[in-house]
């Protein structure tokens, strides 16, 4: 009797009643069409959307509002979806984000992710643009809260600067699980643009953020997979493709041309020495070509002055400059940037085998100068200054070298910068500029006269690995630096020691999972690319 009584008492209601019912309910509530689909054999939707949300951190009731786009989107489901905002609890700070289910029958989950506060730009004590770097977290916590639902595409909004958005979705959903069993395997989802037109800085964006993946996955492949040659298979699978020449060098190659210091870190190795170069000539090629060099250590176990086991489990990063320039030099001809690059990579392994170098050794590198090694742990000096000088063959417009070279420069910045050294002011300024823009940031340090004297002009040789001042690690990235400069040719030259930045730990940056960082490869593509808009 009680399923009854309703039915009776519609059929009482006349037709024209009922049409004016139905008016009357309309003129009050604002209907949405939308399709409801009760269909339980149809496969279930697979796309997800990213939007951003602005909070105030200083107001403590704050209720934050959307972007342009989010507000466009809440507009086509009739505000469903600010609706739920308001009943999901406090407003997604940064660094949060609030998952919507069967909003629209477009999207099967709406990622909400926070933005912070709005109109952020520029920060002159940060050093960096606060708002492209909210942009880059925003993306990858939306994205990341979607890919955890296994969603097959991400459709991110612009947040009024697609590149960032895209570098930040890229990275953020990325991880090394190549050698994880395909079954178990974390599944990556296709990122598009949406509600946007600038395909082109999306895909900018994309280009740049691939470079980095590529760097972290050669960084945190393990050492008896990465070996030189490995690494010099890689370079050949990765770069012919993309319009970039790769000539591999070895053993015999180094010893015509007496590179004896970068010979005597891989005597200690079964594992040959491979000295990689790569050129791309995106210009004319009468044009002088920018030299890019990478420390390629693919295992440093410090030789016979032998590396404490608890820093030897991430010694296989330790040929992160060279992964850095091998992925830089991919995303230039990806973005086909009109200019001429050269790029060298000594490989090799620093083992303590029974032919290994020993402290107390010397020398001598490719332009004649004797090297005494104090420690077998200073591989990355050795292997760059021997390609420091073969650079002067190109007659280089200026020379860019990448290497994890000192724990001193971890102790200094921290996660938080790239230490810097550099001859030209104009160079470095560019590189600042660049880093600011990709939020991966370096700081400069002192190139003085007063650690040249420390490490050259002994009465025995002419260059320590050391040298004088006291305890042979005080100040030691700076006297890394005053070593190199001793066989830099004459021109502008710049040094980038990344050892801080190699690891990441998951927690400093929300696009950078735990693992090896790939860092600073976005800063070495954007600081080219700054260089041909100045040129032209």
């Amino acid at each position: 009797m009680r399923m009854s009584l309703p039915i009776r008492i519609l059929k009482n209601i006349t037709k024209p009643r009922f049409a004016a019912l139905r008016r009357t309910f309309a003129d009050d509530v604002e209907v949405c069409p939308r399709k409801i689909d009760d269909d339980p054999c149809k496969p279930s939707r697979h796309k997800g959307l990213v939007l951003g949300y602005y909070t105030n951190p200083d107001a403590d009731y704050d209720v934050g509002k959307l972007t342009p786009t989010g507000e466009r989107y809440d507009h086509m489901v009739c505000h469903r979806l600010t609706e739920l905002l308001r009943y999901a609890g406090p407003p997604p700070g940064k660094r949060e984000v609030r998952v919507f289910y069967n909003i629209d029958d477009e999207f099967s989950m709406v990622a909400v992710s926070g933005l912070g506060r709005e109109c952020q730009g520029y920060d002159v004590f940060e050093q960096m643009d606060e708002g492209k770097e909210a942009i880059r977290t925003s993306a990858a916590t939306g994205c990341k809260a979607l890919q955890k639902m296994s969603i097959k595409r991400a459709y991110v909004e612009s947040y009024g600067h697609a590149e960032s958005a895209a570098e930040g979705a890229a990275l953020g959903v990325w991880l090394y699980q190549e050698k994880k069993n395909r079954r178990y395997q974390i599944f990556i989802p296709q990122l598009e643009l949406y509600d946007d037109c600038d395909w082109t800085g999306w895909q900018i964006g994309l280009q740049k953020a691939a470079a980095q993946n590529l760097a972290r996955q050669l960084m945190d492949t393990p050492a008896n997979m990465m070996t030189p040659t490995s690494f010099a298979q890689n370079a050949v699978e990765v770069l012919c493709k993309s319009g970039v020449n790769v000539e591999v060098k070895v053993r015999g190659w180094a010893e015509t041309q007496k590179m004896y210091a970068f010979l005597a870190v891989a005597q200690g190795s079964c594992e040959p020495p491979i000295f990689l170069e790569l050129s791309y000539y995106g210009a004319c090629r009468d044009e002088r070509p920018v030299v890019l060099i990478g420390k390629g250590i693919t295992y440093n176990s410090g030789g016979l002055c032998i590396i404490p086991c608890n820093k030897q489990r991430y010694m296989r990063g330790d040929m992160g400059g060279a992964a850095n320039i091998l992925a830089a030099c991919r995303a230039v001809a990806g973005l086909q940037l009109p200019i001429n690059v050269r790029a060298l990579i000594p490989l090799c392994e620093n083992m303590p085998g029974c032919a290994a170098m020993r402290p107390g050794d010397i020398v001598k590198a490719m332009n004649g100068k004797s090297i005494k090694i104090e420690s077998t742990d200073t591989a990355g000096r050795l292997v760059l200054a021997d390609a420091l000088v073969y650079a002067q063959n190109f007659w280089p417009r200026f020379i860019v070298d990448v290497g994890t070279m000192t724990n001193d420069m971890k102790h200094s910045l921290g996660a938080a910068a790239t230490g810097v050294f550099s001859n030209s002011e104009a160079l470095w300024e560019y590189m600042l500029a660049s880093s600011m823009h990709t939020g991966d940031r370096v700081w400069r340090f002192p190139l003085w006269d007063h650690f040249t004297k420390l490490v050259a002009h002994h009465h025995d040789v002419d260059v320590k690995t050391f040298g004088r001042g006291g305890r042979p690690r005080c100040g030691e990235a700076c006297k890394v630096a005053a070593f190199l400069n001793e066989f830099v040719p004459c021109g502008d030259w710049i040094h980038l020691d990344t050892y801080g930045v190699m690891l990441s730990n998951g927690k400093d940056f929300a696009y950078l999972r735990k693992g090896l960082s790939g860092r600073p490869t976005r800063t070495l593509v954007e600081f080219l690319s700054q260089l041909v808009c100045h040129r032209e």
